[in-house]
């Protein structure tokens, strides 16, 4: 619930930078939205130096390497240092059980993926929208530290679809708290799946290998920090409805479906 209703809220405020497939939001937990055709590649922006798993920029940097997904990283960078500017690091999409593929815009061209106009604009978009993003959540204490987007076509349309600027896509981290945090050398204060991600490290998979179980304490202190930033982004209480939901959403999709 508090997934989809957060995707809802960026997909409303973002209709001015690119249309969407969101038809309406019949219940707290459904979205209604049209069947576009996926376009093969995820939009990765990142703003700062930093993650855990494999495919993050911090994992390649730490062991030496300086060139992710074409651009071309400075020396002497520290973990949740920010760019100097958002960069963009376009991921292949996997089929379900594989890995996404990290790589250039070049590549990406290169490979057929997509239509070199196309991705052009999906580019251009997909900058946009994290620095709106960015600027938004600026004001409400928090920072957009990266996200990914994805998009689609329909009829023709380029069209943003799945999720926008939620915590299970992006990396949410407290504003106030930042600059000191980094200046000792501590990790910031997190918002998002970041902290499943941790956890899981901590147990030795950093996505490879067997996936341990995740505990319900766990669970429930993740569902915590996605509705505290829910309520930091929205600005609203969120109310958990949690009662007879399958019979609810039956029943708000009548004459929908």
């Amino acid at each position: 619930q508090v997934l989809n209703q957060t995707a809802a809220f960026w997909f409303e405020q973002t209709r001015h930078i690119v249309p969407n497939h969101v038809l309406s939001v019949p219940d707290p937990n459904v979205l209604l939205a049209r069947e576009c055709v996926l376009i093969p590649v995820e939009m990765v922006v990142r703003g700062y130096l930093t993650g855990v798993t494999t495919t993050s920029a911090w994992y390649s940097y730490k062991r030496g390497i300086r060139k992710f997904c074409g651009h071309v990283l400075p020396e002497g960078m520290k973990k949740n240092q920010p760019f100097d500017a958002p960069i963009l690091t376009p991921s292949t999409k996997a089929e379900k059980g594989g890995h996404d593929e990290s790589v250039s815009s070049d590549e990406i061209i290169k490979r057929g993926l997509v239509d070199e106009k196309i991705y052009r604009e999906m580019e251009r978009i997909a900058l946009a929208l994290y620095r709106f993003g960015n600027q938004k959540v600026a004001e409400d204490n928090l920072i957009l530290v990266d996200t990914k987007y994805e998009f689609g076509l329909f009829d023709n349309e380029l069209m943003l679809i799945d999720e926008i600027h939620t915590p299970d896509s992006s990396r949410f981290w407290i504003k106030e708290t930042y600059d000191g945090l980094f200046s000792q050398g501590e990790e910031p204060q997190k918002l998002d799946k970041e902290y499943i991600r941790q956890w899981l490290a901590g147990q030795g998979f950093i996505g490879e290998g067997h996936i341990p179980v995740i505990t319900d304490d766990i669970k429930i202190e993740a569902a915590r920090k996605y509705i505290t930033a829910y309520e930091m982004i929205t600005g609203k209480q969120f109310k958990s409805k949690t009662e007879k939901i399958q019979e609810r959403i039956r029943q708000n999709l009548q004459g929908l479906i």
